[in-house]
């Protein structure tokens, strides 16, 4: 069970991210991109590859908050009633 929820929390996160991936840099160019005032020092796919992964890590952290949200009679259970 623990691994098809990894599975599910890493394959929702990959798919965002490459949803976010397309959105951001149909608008956005990668050579553009500052960090503290200095230009990258990156190829365009640097970019692509640091920001596909910056995308995933936090799409799968969200993922992985409403699995730990939705679990029912859970610790993280809101509504939970105490006897």
């Amino acid at each position: 069970m623990a691994v098809q929820r990894i599975t599910s929390v890493l394959w929702s996160g990959f798919l965002g991210a490459c949803l976010l991936e397309g959105l951001v840099f149909a608008v956005v160019d990668p050579l553009a991109l500052h960090w503290l005032g200095q230009p990258l020092d990156l190829s365009r796919q640097g970019v692509y590859s640091l920001a596909f992964f910056a995308f995933w890590a936090v799409a799968a952290l969200v993922s992985s908050l409403t699995l730990l949200v939705g679990q029912p009679g859970g610790r993280a259970s809101i509504d939970r009633v105490e006897d």
